[in-house]
This record gives structure tokens, C-alpha cells and sequence, in this order.
């Protein structure tokens, strides 16, 4: 979704207001097509996915994510004068809400699963040798 924001936004730009606004590097690169980087310029990749193969640290991580995920989108929204945009991003905010909160309950089940002796929340059965 936000890949096709950016490119109803940029899609008609004039030579004079990629060079004025700061999208020509970028445009030289990639046109205005979709490529994926932070707003530092850095690309994205597979490592910012944090994934242990430990049911609560991955619902941990996902729910970190969300909530950073919806910083970015508060952000977006202050800095944005676009009402059809904003509207996007708002929607986009809310379901970032959404499912941090079913993360929580599946930390939360997850929990209620495990042995609840154990201060760590892993997995003793898991751990057991054989």
C-alpha cells in the first residue's frame, strides 16, 4: 500500500521538482519505481526480521514490530498535508494496532501452555534429552 502511495505521489513529477525536492538520486537509480529503504536511505532486508524459532520470543519480535511499524505511520502523519494519503496511513495505523494486540493474545495463550514454572517461558518438554 505504501509502495502505490509513493507512486501516485511521484508518478508525474517534473524534472525541476525531482531535482527541487531532493528525489533525483533516487529517481536516477530507480525511476519511480518501488524500492524498499528507510527513510535513511538504507535498504531493506531480511535481517530486520528477527526470527528464534522460540514461540514467544517470535511473538515478542512481531509485536515490537508492529509497534514500530506504527511510530512510522505517526510520524508519516505529522509530517503529511495529503488527505487521501493520510487516510491510507490511518488505516494502516489502526491495523498495526490491531495486530500488536492479537500478538499479545498469542503470547498470552502461549503462555498459558507451557509449564508455568518455568521463569524463562520455554518450552521444558522441548528441552528434555532423549
Amino acid at each position: 500500500m505504501i509502495g502505490t502511495i509513493v507512486h501516485q505521489l511521484t508518478r508525474n513529477l517534473t524534472q525541476e521538482q525531482l531535482r527541487d525536492g531532493g528525489f533525483a538520486s533516487y529517481f536516477v537509480d530507480h525511476t519511480t519505481g518501488i524500492y524498499p529503504t528507510a527513510a535513511s536511505g538504507s535498504p531493506w532486508n531480511a535481517a530486520g526480521i528477527g526470527v528464534k524459532g522460540d514461540v514467544i520470543a517470535d511473538l515478542t519480535e512481531n509485536m515490537a514490530a508492529e509497534q514500530k511499524a506504527r511510530v512510522t505511520y505517526d510520524n508519516i502523519l505529522r509530517l503529511s498535508d495529503d488527505p487521501d494519503v493520510n487516510d491510507v496511513i490511518r488505516f494502516l495505523r489502526e491495523r498495526e494496532i490491531v495486530h500488536f494486540q492479537r500478538f499479545g493474545e498469542a503470547v498470552y495463550r502461549a503462555k498459558e501452555r507451557m509449564d508455568q514454572k518455568n521463569v524463562y517461558l520455554t518450552n521444558p518438554a522441548f528441552d528434555q534429552k532423549h
